[in-house]
């Protein structure tokens, strides 16, 4: 999700029936979204203050190359997510609320999930990320899923959602316990609410011992920390959750292993979309050395140790609205 600067409060009424849309949506389904107004309308959704400021600049940007790396990452987590997913109880026929959809690849693993009985919206602000996204959708042959460009703080519904979710959103998001209690008022009571965030300390911990490989982890933990986002949002959750007014949710973090490439250059290709931040913010990266060569040197270092690095490490958290 992109972090441009929040829409203004006298935004024109915003409606989803006036977005592209990839499929047909059922219509009595149909979420109706319009964007809040000072006027005060009494089914606005009451984000708090907090959520109005400016949200932290999204460091790794929306460039054809950061899509294209988001889509690897994505192909790569996948099984993590859906276990998550299927684990938090989002089944088939469930009207599913996505966060922060970027290019599309959550949307269209929850469109699998809840299949053609089922319905997911997105909400995505960036431009650039939801034409692509709209065109996956389309090219991966799914009717049930809805792009909408909109920034989340201007969101209601005309109707309830069985679950809200999203994967690596909160993090950059200003005011998280501000999001999930107010996402939690669109979604049906029983329903689920269900987030995917990262942690950076594992990554650390098991690369200790590759001082090249944990200083390029250590930097872009850093860089983005700078720029306002949440590093160890994944722990946070559980508390996250429960000052949103939601039960204590179950957490699981997941660790994948390798020393193939994709798990070797994971953190080179971060670094690499972080870089117009990093010089933007003179984040000093003396200790990478040559970046031209950065990557053949990070592959060797890893090999030379005959050890595996992590890819990533997400922290799922989920619970369920309490019935009223």
């Amino acid at each position: 999700m992109s972090a441009k600067a929040i829409l203004s409060l006298t935004t024109p009424r915003f409606r989803l029936a006036d977005q592209p849309r990839t499929g047909v949506l059922r219509g009595h389904k149909r979420a109706l979204f319009v964007a809040t107004t000072k006027s005060g309308n009494s089914d606005s959704i009451p984000f708090s203050t907090a959520m109005l400021a400016s949200s932290p600049e999204y460091a790794l940007g929306s460039t054809d190359a950061e899509q294209e790396r988001l889509i690897r990452q994505a192909s790569r987590l996948a099984p993590l997510t859906e276990r998550a997913f299927l684990d938090a109880g989002i089944g088939p026929g469930q009207r599913v609320l996505e966060l922060g959809s970027g290019v599309g690849d959550v949307a269209m693993l929850v469109a699998r999930i809840v299949g053609p009985a089922g319905e997911v919206i997105g909400i995505e602000r960036d431009s650039r990320s939801i034409s692509r996204a709209r065109t996956r959708v389309i090219n991966a042959g799914l009717s049930n899923v809805t792009f909408v460009e909109s920034d989340i703080f201007q969101l209601q519904s005309a109707g309830p959602f069985d679950a809200a979710l999203g994967r690596f959103i909160l993090q950059f998001l200003p005011d998280p316990v501000a999001v999930l209690r107010s996402l939690s008022q669109l979604v049906r009571p029983g329903g689920i609410l269900v987030f995917q965030e990262v942690s950076y300390a594992p990554l650390l911990a098991l690369s200790a011992h590759l001082p090249l490989w944990s200083a390029s982890v250590s930097i872009a933990r850093d860089t983005v920390q700078r720029l306002g986002a949440k590093p160890e949002m994944g722990v946070a959750l559980h508390r996250t959750f429960q000052e949103a007014g939601l039960p204590a949710p179950t957490m699981r973090m997941e660790v994948l292993l390798g020393n193939t490439q994709d798990f070797t250059l994971w953190i080179y290709d971060v670094l690499c979309s972080l870089r117009p931040q990093m010089e933007k913010h003179s984040v000093s990266v003396e200790v990478l050395g040559d970046f031209k060569t950065l990557s053949v040197r990070l592959q060797s270092e890893v090999a030379q140790s005959k050890a595996v690095v992590p890819y990533l490490a997400v922290v799922g958290a989920w619970s369920r609205k309490p019935a009223e």
